[in-house]
């Protein structure tokens, strides 16, 4: 509580009338919300004005874009697992929105976004700065509303922090008319616990949870895969607790990575198409998948036609839209993550799958000495992605949270950071935005101020958001920005090479001088151009208090393998590019 709320309180035992931006204060309170981050303009003028009123009350972070904002909610919701916050105001404030509201939604992120929209008497007359953000946030959002008057604000509120958290997390847009900052009202707030219209469904049916222990009890090559499903309903401690009693390998989507630590003998790594080699392959050869809080995108699935088709599928989902949706399943169990593992882990058998799990072993063998020795032993004497990854892991240990942007280094991360603690990794997924991580990983760490916040980052992906510097630097947060420098769009060149003849169409890039950068930013800016650099400044570096931006030059022209290519099945994934030709 502070002398802001207790006189915001008194006022309202007194029975007198606050006004809107009052209003939503208090109800961000009420929800636990210490944290907001925003952008300021015209129409949601009163509101910031109520909040610098506020005092100490919330941690206002303004951001230098509202899209900057919005990937700093989604990376403090996804290091924390609480329901981020974010502020624009009208017209492009609430469109700059827009990226982060899609990125949210197809990560499943929870964030409230409130925005502001002129008076209501104007609303419908193309007035300065009107946007019809309702509709055209309608597909990205989980829910989205319109506040015309001071009445309905609190309830309005309390539904939007409800339905962003509960089920199947994600984005809520509230966009408030103007004139509500300023009106009165008798406030009361009162949180959701249910809702008529919108009911998840928590407990699995148990008939379904005996089929399909009875399945996996029988199966004689079955395998686990899991998603982000499985951390976000905090039931890691169960999927590793039944991985261990039945003794069936287990693989990760890229979201669903550190839900079992890296290092486990029956973790077999991840999915999809730069996944490892071992669990893609064997999903050839599987004859019952159990699949828990993951979806079947086509990075994981590859060609579709292709994929399990000789397995019994069963698929655990919170979301009903998501069963059955890309692949046909013979078991489809709508249910929280956890209460179905709880419900599972009793009626399965204890259980060893040795030949099954050994036979993976050839293909982990194979990857080693095609894919990551040549990684990590560079013909030339150009530093590599995968051996600046591997040393910073070192440095900064497993209870580090490490954000990265799109592209390749973020599939070199996935590969060689050693995920070991569970909500360690935050990274865009389905919609794979470059320019995500910088402001992530300010979000992140104002989330864990506890924790060592790292960033990995190219050069294309941070000059898309590279404002944010002065962000971090204002309000001095020690993230440790390391930039793997190729002057390459790495990913799309790396497709340019392998399928369209090394026709580098717009994929060189070049930036400005990124150590000055940092500097002018308020930060330090170090540059390492060679392995002797990187052996003796890398641990230096890392060790500055406070914010600090590494920027270490690697191979232009490296890849990331595996891969499966274009139009194929994972189960024809190749390890180098030799293979492709």
């Amino acid at each position: 509580m502070t002398e802001y709320t207790d006189k915001l309180e008194e006022r309202i035992h007194l029975g007198e009338e606050i006004n809107g931006g009052e209003a939503i204060l208090l109800s961000l309170m009420e929800e636990g919300v210490e944290t907001i981050f925003g952008y300021p303009g015209g129409a949601i003028m009163p509101l910031y004005d109520s909040l610098l009123q506020s005092g100490d009350s919330f941690r206002h972070i303004l951001t230098r874009h509202e899209q900057g904002a919005i990937h700093a909610a989604q990376g403090f919701a996804r290091a924390t697992g609480k329901t981020g916050v974010c502020f624009a105001t009208s017209g492009p404030g609430a469109t700059n929105l827009l990226t982060g509201i899609a990125d949210a939604y197809l990560d499943s992120t929870p964030l409230v976004c409130v925005t502001a929209q002129v008076v209501d008497n104007l609303v419908g007359t193309d007035a300065f700065q009107e946007i019809d953000i309702l509709t055209m946030s309608m597909a990205v959002t989980k829910w989205n509303a319109r506040v015309g008057s001071i009445e309905e604000l609190a309830t309005v509120l309390a539904k939007a922090f409800y339905v962003a958290g509960t089920g199947r997390p994600g984005p809520v847009l509230i966009d408030i008319t103007k004139n509500v900052f300023s009106e009165k009202v008798k406030f009361k707030y009162t949180k959701y616990k249910s809702l008529q219209t919108y009911k998840p469904i928590i407990q699995p049916d148990l008939e379904q949870v005996i089929k399909a222990a009875d399945w996996m009890n029988t199966a004689k090559r079955p395998m686990i895969l899991f998603g982000q499903g499985v951390i976000q309903s905090k039931s890691s401690e169960e999927l590793r607790e039944l991985v261990e009693k039945t003794g069936i390998p287990a693989a990760s989507t890229l979201l669903g990575l550190s839900a079992l630590p890296a290092g486990h003998p029956l973790f077999m790594g991840m999915l999809g198409m730069h996944g490892n080699y071992a669990p893609n392959l064997k999903t050839g050869e599987t004859d019952l998948v159990l699949a828990i809080g993951m979806r079947f995108d086509d990075r994981v699935t590859g060609k579709v036609s292709n994929y399990l088709r000789q397995a019994r599928i069963i698929q655990v989902d919170i979301d009903p839209t998501e069963l059955d949706k890309n692949m046909e399943t013979e078991l489809e169990i709508l249910a929280d993550a956890k209460a179905f593992l709880i419900s599972l882990i009793p009626l399965v058998r204890e259980n060893q799958h040795d030949d099954w799990v050994n036979s993976f072993d050839d293909l982990r063998k194979e990857e080693q000495r095609v894919v990551i020795d040549h990684d990590l032993k560079p013909e030339s004497g150009e530093i590599v992605m995968g051996e600046v990854i591997i040393e910073v892991s070192k440095i900064v240990g497993p209870k580090a949270i490490v954000v990265t942007d799109v592209g390749q280094h973020q599939m070199k991360v996935a590969r060689y950071f050693p995920l070991k603690t569970v909500r360690t990794l935050v990274t865009s997924g389905g919609l794979g935005t470059m320019g995500f991580g910088l402001p992530a990983s300010l979000g992140a760490q104002l989330g864990k101020p506890d924790r060592t916040v790292v960033l990995f980052v190219g050069d294309g992906g941070l000059q898309m958001t590279m404002q944010e510097l002065i962000t971090i630097a204002h309000e001095e947060l020690p993230v440790k920005i390391i930039l793997l420098n190729n002057s390459f769009l790495g990913m799309v060149r790396q497709w340019q090479e392998l399928f369209f003849d090394k026709r580098y169409a717009s994929t060189p890039i070049t930036g400005p001088d990124f150590v000055k950068l940092a500097e002018a930013c308020g930060m330090r800016g170090v540059r390492i151009t060679n392995r002797e650099e990187l052996a003796k400044q890398l641990e230096p570096a890392i060790s500055t208090d406070g914010p600090v931006l590494i920027e270490v030059m690697v191979a232009k022209e490296e890849n990331v393998f595996p891969m499966v290519p274009p139009g194929a099945a994972v189960t024809e994934m190749i390890l180098s590019a030799k293979k492709n030709k």
